[in-house]
């Protein structure tokens, strides 16, 4: 029986931009090495499996290499196929059960707006070769549930980064987010690493603004940021902070509709 496989393109409004996620609705469960099979021929930096269950839809994701806990883009992306192929009605909030417990989906405007755990990080000892990984002399360094954060003085040296991804694959976390301050359009801007995960550098990163939010909110004396991811595909994340969650806001676009077969 062939299954419907949907492309989006999310926290952007532009095709061919932001983080590309696969997505892929079960009407019935299959098995975990079947989903990595899938997410690697996917070869996204995550794919989503969606199995409908009482009063919303268990949610599952994978990349290429692993699964993980918590993924924003590949939520947003599924909460948009759900609503545009009409498996959910447009304005009904969307709830998922997944790794990091219970996620919502609403829409505000043109944007999705995704209920997320905060995940604020704590200062850490840096872990050996960080900084040289990252071509940088020694800063403070924080910790999160799963990556690392660095801040950086500039937007200028942020964007001319040309990290060791073997150095930062030995680490032992998901990955590293460096970070500066915008003085432009935007308040915050970040790249983030993972090739713990087995992505070198993810486009566009929900979950990381779970730590980001917290961590430049309390800098800036912001509850609300505007957020931009310097990949080389790029993509906007809203952020709105509200105690121990992040409310996490993009946009997105279908890019794909295919069959799986197998």
């Amino acid at each position: 029986m062939s299954l419907r496989i949907i492309t989006v393109d999310a926290f952007t409004d532009t095709p061919f931009a932001g983080n590309p996620a696969a997505v892929c609705v079960l009407p019935e469960a299959r098995d975990e090495p079947w989903m990595k099979r899938v997410a690697r021929e996917m070869n996204l930096s995550e794919t989503a499996f969606l199995r409908k269950d009482e009063g919303g839809y268990l949610l599952r994701w994978f990349t290429p290499a692993v699964e993980v806990d918590l993924c924003g883009h590949a939520t947003l992306a599924s909460a948009h196929a759900l609503w545009e192929e009409g498996d959910v009605p447009l304005h009904d909030e969307i709830r998922f059960y997944t790794k990091s417990g219970l996620l919502t989906a609403s829409r505000d405007g043109h944007y999705i707006e995704l209920d997320f755990p905060a995940t604020p990080p704590s200062p850490c000892e840096p872990p050996q070769g960080l900084f040289a990984a990252l071509g940088i002399g020694p800063t403070q360094v924080w910790k999160s549930r799963f990556d690392y954060l660095v801040e950086v003085e500039s937007e200028t040296v942020l964007r001319h980064l040309r990290p060791d991804h073997g150095v930062l694959r030995s680490l032992g976390v998901r990955g590293v987010m460096v970070t500066a301050r915008c003085d432009g359009v935007f308040d915050v801007v970040s790249r983030f690493f993972a090739p713990g995960a087995g992505i070198d550098e993810d486009p566009v990163t929900g979950s990381a603004h779970c730590c980001l939010g917290p961590y430049w909110g309390r800098k800036l004396a912001k509850t609300t940021l505007r957020c931009f991811q310097a990949s080389e595909r790029g993509g906007v994340v809203r952020v709105k902070l509200a105690g121990d969650r992040v409310k996490l806001q993009g946009q997105a676009v279908t890019v794909l509709r295919g069959e799986l077969l197998w």
